[in-house]
């Protein structure tokens, strides 16, 4: 299973979340950072739905506490 988290690019936010990111590396989920033009991709490739949805839970709350920040 795989989905694609799109945001408006930000230096500071892709600096902010790549460290974050690495940490999220299990066993049954991975997560990439890229760059596309003024956009910010995060992509979540997981074994099951259950992995996807916390892997997807975990960085929509490391964006929110960007933003607030």
């Amino acid at each position: 299973m795989q989905c694609k988290v799109e945001l408006d690019y930000s230096v500071t936010l892709q600096k902010a979340l790549e460290p974050e990111l690495k940490g999220l590396e299990k066993d049954r989920s991975t997560t990439s950072i890229k760059k596309d033009g003024k956009r910010l991709i995060i992509i979540i490739e997981a074994k099951d739905s259950v992995a996807l949805r916390a892997a997807f839970n975990s960085i929509t709350k490391l964006v929110t506490v960007y933003e607030k920040a």
